[in-house]
């Protein structure tokens, strides 16, 4: 166990133990009296047949999740030819061993394993190999394991969301979280959760920025937040407010289990990043779900519905990034008739992204029963009050030509008709809100993916862009 040579992990498919495994099977079913031969020493025991000292890494299968002790075809070949070369018999390649798909692509340390208490320590470490794969996984976006841990039912799904200084990433303005905890929900019978009750939720404005620093391309909108109170707090206390509420819902961290705290950001890349700016202690084993990579894996696969690309007005492509703003409308690209009306809130609000980041991982995961979360009145802590207009613009998808002002569905597509004298004269003119929201390839750019473009103000209105009256059904 002491060497640290690395490998590629390619080529490495055959798990240790099924190979010892697959040739006590092959000596019963062809009636091979192998413990009447001068070789037969080498299968007496696990033990024994680890004494030909196999060289071994450690992976998990990319198509079952579970981690294997491997070694590769060319070492079975190497202990066969020791047999026929000390011992003077052929002995074929047996059938039924394990075969398995590495999901690691990255180097792996190689270990040579000659005894049973070596192959128990390196056994012990599989777990701890699972638990970085899963981690790995579900920042990757992939479904089923995403899926299995909401189904679970026991785990605590925080959202978070920063908002920072153009000219200086690391100047927090503010930040805002909500969190589920599905555990204590299951308990009392209550599920699916209920947004308005269920989630907890904060926002934190930070005092020494306040109305000094005004971003110029991406504004925002620290008091314009729609689901409670915003509390004003030093730059220097929010490192120990963040760390706190993180505490006070994570488990002890593990090598081998996964936290009940999931960590839900749009975008994470530069969220995660101001959370190490502060210093902020995540637990190794807490999982982290990128939303936008999530979404952005389920079109690829087929799992959403078609819809139109804003920019182009064509088919959405395979691997584009949806904003917060885009991913919550694309809800509303169907044409089945049970829909639902989603809030009028503003954006660019950490408060208000990371409650509607939560609220759009409950949709893609479960939609069934969601209720939407209701805005409510919030008063600044300098006693100026903030209409959040909690109103909305109902749109019925029983006939979504005349809702959508002039769109039309088009091969299963919600198409926008661009000649329509509704479309082109509506106050709220949808074309131009798709127009000018930002859908990238990839991960986004040097500004974190979970942030959209700046605020656009209806001529005459003097407020910001709101996202307002938007029905979808259960995608």
């Amino acid at each position: 166990m002491g060497d640290f040579q690395v490998v590629d992990p390619k080529g490495w498919e055959y798990d240790l133990h099924s190979v010892y495994s697959a040739y006590m099977g092959h000596f019963q079913t062809h009636h091979i009296a192998w413990y009447d031969k001068s070789w037969g020493h080498l299968f007496s025991t696990f033990e024994e047949f680890l004494a030909f000292s196999w060289p071994v890494i450690v992976v998990t299968d990319a198509r079952t999740g579970k981690a294997h002790i491997v070694t590769r075809l060319t070492s079975i070949g190497a202990f066969l030819k020791m047999i026929k070369t000390r011992f003077g018999e052929t002995l074929p390649q047996a059938a039924n061993m394990v075969i398995i798909q590495p999901f690691e692509t990255t180097t792996r340390h190689l270990r040579h394993v000659s005894d049973h208490a070596t192959y128990k320590k390196l056994h012990s470490t599989l777990p701890a190999a699972v638990l970085n794969a899963q981690k790995q996984r579900i920042r990757n976006g992939e479904l089923d394991f995403i899926q299995e841990i909401w189904d679970m039912q026991d785990k605590t799904f925080m959202a978070v969301d920063f908002e920072w200084n153009e000219r200086n990433e690391k100047s927090t303005l503010e930040w805002g979280y909500a969190a589920v905890r599905c555990g204590p929900l299951k308990a009392l019978g209550v599920w699916p959760p209920v947004p308005d009750d269920n989630y907890r939720k904060g926002h934190y404005v930070v005092q020494e920025y306040i109305d000094k620093v005004v971003n110029k391309y991406c504004p925002t909108y620290p008091w314009h937040y729609a689901f409670g109170d915003s509390q004003v707090i030093s730059k220097a206390k929010l490192p120990q407010v963040v760390q706190g509420i993180i505490s006070s819902l994570a488990s002890p961290d593990s090598e081998t289990l996964p936290n009940n705290l999931v960590l839900v950001i749009h975008g994470a890349s530069g969220d995660l990043a101001r959370l190490e700016d502060m210093k902020i202690r995540l637990p190794h084993n807490m999982l982290v779900i990128d939303i936008a990579v999530f979404e952005r894996s389920l079109y690829n696969e087929g799992l959403r519905p078609l819809m139109v690309d804003p920019k182009t007005n064509q088919q959405r492509q395979s691997g584009t990034t949806l904003s917060l703003e885009n991913l919550l409308r694309s809800f509303a690209m169907t044409t089945q008739s049970d829909s639902i009306v989603l809030p009028n809130i503003t954006f660019h609000n950490s408060g208000n992204d990371a409650f509607m980041c939560l609220f759009a991982l409950q949709m893609l995961l479960d939609p069934r029963g969601v209720k939407v979360p209701t805005p409510k009145r919030n008063s600044s802590n300098f006693g100026m009050n903030f209409s959040m207009g909690v109103n909305t613009m109902p749109m019925t998808m029983m006939a979504p030509q005349a809702a959508w002002g002039g769109y039309s569905t088009v091969g299963g597509l919600l198409t926008p008709n661009i000649s329509s004298p509704v479309l082109r004269n509506s106050v709220y003119d949808l074309s131009s809100e798709f127009g000018q929201m930002r859908m990238a390839s990839g991960e986004g750019s040097k500004r974190s993916a979970s942030r959209s473009p700046g605020p656009k103000v209806v001529p005459g209105s003097g407020s910001s862009r709101r996202l307002s009256g938007f029905r979808f059904g259960d995608t």
